[in-house]
């Protein structure tokens, strides 16, 4: 298990969609291993394969001391909505009231290939549908209305990360070509 970086708004791999997870193998298991890992030192209350490199669909979660993990998730979601405050770790310091639905009923698999169903209300259906937008390529304030995310942009121009240069470290997870 190794602690990895968390790549930053402006990172390619944050817009692209990632890549089914067809094989459960050791590898897939050290890439669960090393987001929960990493989620929990950041802390975080969830962390996806993109975020750290990996255009995989698989994300980790910690909420209300419960950790986990989902491959290949599919979501059902309530019609009922919550706003909340809502931040990320690859927008360090940044939160911005973020409408979600306020249920979710989450399909998958774990690490091992076995089916996963994970059922939750308020943080956790955030956070799932948060992580489960990552492996699609989207990014929170995406869903913002325009001037939230017009403040939200002028917030990250503003912020001392952005634009540093990523320090980039090659994965040891394999990726498929062309993605990431």
């Amino acid at each position: 298990m190794a602690l990895q970086q968390v790549r930053l708004f402006g990172d390619p791999v944050l817009k692209t969609p990632a890549a089914e997870v067809t094989v459960f193998d050791k590898e897939l298991r050290t890439l669960v291993r090393d987001l929960t890992e990493t989620m929990l030192d950041a802390p975080g209350a969830g962390l996806a394969a993109p975020q750290i490199g990996v255009s995989l669909r698989v994300f980790s979660y910690c909420v209300d001391g419960v950790v986990g993990h989902l491959i290949n998730p599919d979501l059902d979601l309530s019609e009922e909505l919550q706003d909340g405050p809502e931040g990320c770790l690859s927008l360090p310091g940044l939160t911005f009231d973020t409408q979600r639905a306020l249920r979710v009923v989450a399909r998958g698999m774990n690490m091992h290939g076995e089916p996963v169903v994970i059922e939750g209300s308020e943080l956790l259906a955030r956070a799932v549908q948060h992580e489960t937008d990552h492996l699609d390529g989207i990014i929170f304030i995406d869903r913002l209305d325009p001037e939230l995310r017009k403040q939200a942009m002028r917030a990250i121009r503003e912020s001392e990360w952005f634009g540093a240069e990523a320090q980039v470290r090659l994965s040891p997870h394999a990726m498929t070509p062309g993605l990431g």
